[in-house]
């Protein structure tokens, strides 16, 4: 499950206890320690490639996602090998005869020899170029299979599976918008229904990994109305629908998926989510509860309704599933940081303190965990420690007013004047910015609009 809940703005004064949070969705790779990055991902494409690789049988349903990518390429490559001339009149060059004998050994070395034979001789042979990159796939350098399948689709892109085996490529070189626009490209030529299944899956997957969720919903939409019991089509699809702000057709997608599994714990999340975006509290913790229920140990279930918990205030609660949370996954760096917030919150300062500091231990750009490490060392007497965290948090997120009031206050209270009146003049400066910016909101959602025949009126300075 890739939960999509992080925190976009903090106001931690202990004082007030006041903070704004909502739900959001960062990328693909580059999101939260917790981001999926494992095979699971890419289940639909991984489907895709194993009905492809038929004649591999269970020895490719038994190797990983990378394996698996791998060996297709080598499958509908191998596809395209010359086949033993059928009479003595068709002439195969030597070299070309011990290349592909060589394939079929297994002896790659000898094969690329004698490909690099054949281009040398035969420079415009576009299907010793295809076969090398065959060859550099196998080995997993998929930079160099990439510029060899270049090489042969300028030669002959009518190369049957060579678009399919260059999207291969850039896919495993996490080259995804690429990897679509070659998908894409084979799916112009028309092929037969089955392949035409495949590059679809193929082609949403690579949108999906560019962080290109709305390019993927028409693929995946195509794909699923092909296959109506497949699961992990229809989360994927729920998932790009949620992170579209499309949130009726996630719901629809929701009771599809009921349809399929009345169980999955992952649809009742991703129903979660799609509620609480619909301002929808209860609901949303209704359906988190049922997650809990179906698959306690699905990953992040927990920590989702501690987190519906923790932007209710309901910390007690929070940090019962937290805790859950954690039990299930001790590495999950995002529990840390809000059961560390939540104790926090209730002024357990040698609590939030343990807990924020083994989440400093993993890397992290999140800078709720300095800011409120910055809180724990105030309440409990270590200014030192308090500034440095404190500047960290600034350094993560300059406009965070609660850092700068909260080292304004520190350095005043240490007796660093000069400090203290720059950090009080720059948390000043940013309340006034955020007031500014709610009042042109306003204004904006008040404005009516004018007239056809009347041009709109700038909108008045504060």
């Amino acid at each position: 499950m890739y939960l999509s809940w992080v925190a976009s703005s903090y106001s931690n004064s202990t004082s007030t206890g006041a903070r704004q949070a909502k739900t959001c969705r960062a990328l693909f790779f580059a999101r939260y320690p917790v981001y999926p990055t494992d095979a699971s991902l890419f289940e639909p494409a991984q489907k895709a490639i194993l009905e492809v690789s038929v004649d591999l049988g269970a020895v490719v349903k038994s190797v990983s996602l990378v394996c698996v990518l791998v060996l297709l390429g080598a499958q509908s490559a191998l596809s395209q090998q010359p086949k033993a001339p059928a009479a003595a009149s068709v002439r195969v060059p030597v070299n070309v005869r011990a290349a592909l004998v060589f394939e079929q050994q297994g002896k790659i070395t000898e094969a690329e020899a004698q490909w690099k034979l054949v281009v040398k001789t035969q420079p415009g042979n576009a299907q010793a170029y295809a076969h090398l990159g065959l060859l550099e796939a196998r080995q997993k350098n998929y930079s160099e299979a990439i510029r060899f399948y270049r090489k042969a689709e300028a030669l002959n892109p009518a190369i049957a599976e060579l678009k399919l085996n260059l999207g291969l490529a850039l896919f495993k070189s996490e080259k995804f918008q690429e990897a679509g626009k070659a998908f894409e490209s084979g799916l112009k030529d028309r092929p037969n229904p089955a392949d035409k299944q495949r590059l679809t899956i193929l082609a949403a997957m690579a949108h999906y990994g560019a962080h290109e969720y709305a390019a993927a919903i028409p693929y995946l939409k195509e794909a699923a109305s092909k296959d109506q019991q497949n699961l992990p089509l229809r989360l994927t699809l729920a998932h790009c629908y949620l992170w579209t702000k499309q949130i009726e057709a996630t719901l629809d997608v929701y009771k599809e998926i009921l349809l399929i599994n009345p169980d999955s714990a992952e649809a009742d999340m991703i129903a979660g989510e799609a509620l609480d975006e619909k301002g929808d509290n209860a609901g949303a913790v209704q359906q988190f509860r049922a997650a809990v229920q179906a698959n306690p140990r699905e990953p992040n279930v927990h920590f989702g309704l501690g987190y519906l918990y923790w932007t209710q205030k309901r910390y007690d609660e929070a940090i019962v599933e937290f805790k859950a949370e954690l039990a299930n996954d001790p590495s999950n760096n995002q529990t840390m940081v809000y059961l560390g917030d939540t104790y926090l919150q209730q002024s357990q300062y040698e609590m939030a303190r343990q807990m924020l500091e083994n989440a400093a231990r993993y890397p992290s750009k999140e800078p709720l965990i300095p800011l409120d490490l910055g809180i724990v060392y105030i309440e409990t007497g270590n200014n030192e420690a308090a500034i440095r965290e404190l500047d960290k948090a600034i350094a993560l997120d300059p406009n965070n007013v609660t850092a700068h009031f909260r080292l304004a206050k520190l350095y005043q209270s240490v007796g660093k004047k000069e400090e203290a009146k720059a950090e009080f003049a720059k948390s000043s400066s940013l309340n006034k910015q955020r007031d500014d910016d709610l009042h042109r909101r306003i204004a904006e959602g008040n404005a009516r609009p004018a007239p056809a025949d009347q041009p709109t009126q700038s909108e008045p300075q504060h």
